[in-house]
């Protein structure tokens, strides 16, 4: 099979497209014959080699994919050769005290799909059976691919850990990341009141027609001024914080007493100040997240398929163009999700 693999870390000349040997199925897997794979920030770190993500070398990249399931092994039962499936990114072992209580993503062996093992960028994937999840008819393989990871994310920061109420005010940083593009439409769907920043006025706008109720230019506006005025000096309720040191201090400057700040990324990197006597005397809660449970995963697939959350797909790369799409996604110079058509 092609695929596009790193033999040893470092930037996007690193990746390759050559030959691969076909996966075969083993006990509790299948072989899924993928048609889509959406990029997301971790295939970047991955890539870079940053120690909290142990590898073997070659290796593929991948957390998202959709495809046909091509082959199962003799003990999987629920999946059918030529069915249309996606995979859900969080590895767990299923049977421990954790996941056997719904808190799959809080079991000890978790784990994230194309980090932990080769993913989705190739021609074919060996799957966990109980990873590959149904995917909708009317839904395409390129959607399939774009949403499980961030919209699972979001769903997590906005719903489950921010408790985001109608009315509530809700600042989201990075509209036009994947992650922010699928916590926008969340906290919409939630009653929210939706601010959030934006790098360019192409991007504002973008943003304008996702329905925010305001855009901040943050390379030009002082972010956490911004959400006071806009919300007559109360701040924001909860804030969707994944960037890290580039947009802490504003996030936490920008939150309301009481507020809650939700975290899930360190794209700036993974140091940030903090005063304690701010979090106290404001009495705010911050909660962090890695990926969401499967029921959660399940709630945002129905949705998705209702065609009530609607992931944006910038653009579309073949498979052999990996290297420029994440070029593009280091250069922040697109909206919503790139994606790779196999």
């Amino acid at each position: 099979m092609k695929a596009v693999v790193f033999h040893e870390h470092g930037g996007p000349d690193r990746l390759v497209y050559e030959d691969r040997p076909d996966p075969s199925p083993v006990p509790g897997h299948a072989v899924l014959r993928v048609k889509a794979s959406a990029l997301n920030h971790i295939d970047i770190w991955v890539r870079q080699g940053i120690p909290a993500y142990q590898i073997r070398l070659p290796h593929i990249s991948g957390t998202d994919a959709s495809g046909i399931v091509e082959a199962v092994a003799p003990d999987v039962a629920g999946l059918t050769v030529g069915q249309r499936v996606f995979v859900a990114p969080g590895l767990s072992c299923g049977h421990c005290k954790e996941c056997r209580a719904g808190r799959d993503n809080l079991c000890s062996t978790f784990k994230v799909f194309g980090a932990a093992c080769d993913g989705g960028y190739a021609e074919r994937a060996l799957v966990p059976a109980r990873n590959l999840i149904p995917l909708p008819d009317d839904l395409s393989f390129e959607v399939g691919a774009a949403f499980p990871l961030v919209y699972l994310t979001a769903w997590r920061l906005v719903v489950t850990l921010g408790q985001a109420q109608p009315g509530e005010t809700v600042l989201v940083h990075a509209a036009g990341s994947g992650v922010g593009s699928a916590a926008i439409q969340i906290a919409r769907l939630a009653g929210s009141r939706v601010i959030t920043t934006v790098g360019s006025e192409t991007k504002r706008d973008r943003a304008l027609a996702m329905g925010v109720d305001e855009a901040i230019l943050y390379r030009t506006e002082n972010v956490a001024e911004r959400v006071l005025a806009l919300t007559d000096g109360r701040g924001a309720d909860v804030v969707v914080e994944h960037i890290g040191p580039d947009t802490w201090p504003s996030s936490l400057a920008a939150l309301a007493k009481g507020g809650r700040l939700v975290t899930c990324g360190a794209t700036t990197g993974p140091q940030v100040p903090l005063d304690l006597r701010l979090l106290f005397s404001r009495q705010l809660t911050i909660r962090g997240t890695y990926l969401g449970n499967r029921s959660e995963l399940d709630a945002v697939t129905r949705l998705v398929a209702a065609g009530r959350l609607s992931p944006i797909i910038d653009s579309v790369y073949p498979l052999a163009e990996a290297r420029k799409a994440q070029e593009v996604m280091l250069s922040r110079n697109f909206f919503g999700k790139l994606v790779l058509r196999v």
